[in-house]
């Protein structure tokens, strides 16, 4: 059941940052180094995806935040795309431990419906699964192509992607099926108004699987800051590491 957690950092503001669906935490180094000099980070492989692969904790939003609360010190939490869901879980279930949210390219509903259009076209979630089932690989390859769409050079962060993508392993199988479960069905809008800690909403203005426009209305339900990156897309930390960091100064301030 146990959690891989490492530690990075030089400077004093205590940081966890979670990585998206499929991925893990090597994938945000970027981000690592462009905060290492403020902050010591623990950054965390989701159960089921890198070296946490063989953890038997469900992918379940609220459970991976109780057991990353036990296993880290009160913090500001920064989540990417899957991992700002559960960064946004934590934040309203464990206030008095995660003290600051910072949501990367991520949304409390993924899926669009009648009453919200700033979801992603709900087939698409349905095809990734249908795909899950019968070509494994071949999913991943498609997912980070998404990811990379919107991306000033997408062929080269593609690369890039799979460059990083399997240097921890293979996720498990469990964990991809829990991970579509998740974006079809999860929807935290209306526990927006109730978020009590300072918050941080920075979106990729190329983003093609989280749009902006779900982001600006989280931080303004939410009461928090919204930061759009001009030419990047999901993985904003890829080519502008700096600027995500820049964006979440103001928010890693309020801890001291």
């Amino acid at each position: 059941m146990s959690l891989h957690i490492e530690t990075h950092g030089r400077g004093s503001i205590p940081v966890v940052i979670l990585h998206g669906w499929a991925m893990h935490g090597g994938m945000m180094e970027p981000l690592v180094e462009a905060l290492a000099d403020r902050c010591a980070m623990h950054v965390v492989d989701l159960p089921g995806h890198g070296y946490s692969r063989d953890s038997t904790l469900p992918l379940e939003p609220s459970a991976c935040a109780r057991a990353i609360a036990e296993r880290t010190p009160p913090a500001v939490w920064i989540g990417w795309s899957l991992g700002g869901l559960i960064a946004l879980t934590g934040a309203l279930e464990h206030p008095q431990h995660v003290r600051g949210l910072g949501v990367i390219s991520g949304t409390p509903k993924f899926s669009r419906d009648a009453d919200w259009p700033h979801g992603s076209d709900a087939r698409l979630v349905r095809q990734l699964a249908d795909d899950l089932e019968t070509d494994y690989h071949a999913t991943l390859e498609r997912f980070m192509a998404l990811e990379a769409m919107g991306s000033p050079d997408p062929r080269a962060e593609l690369r890039h992607l799979r460059s990083l993508v399997f240097t921890r392993g293979e996720p498990d199988m469990r964990v991809l099926q829990e991970g579509i479960r998740i974006l079809e069905s999860t929807d935290r809008r209306a526990a927006l108004a109730s978020l009590s800690v300072p918050n941080t909403w920075i979106a990729g203005h190329r983003d093609r699987l989280v749009p902006p426009p779900a982001m600006a209305w989280s931080a303004e339900h939410g009461h928090g800051d919204y930061v759009e990156i001009a030419h990047a897309g999901h993985a904003p930390f890829f080519g502008y590491a700096d600027d995500v960091a820049g964006a979440l100064a103001p928010l890693l301030e309020t801890f001291r």
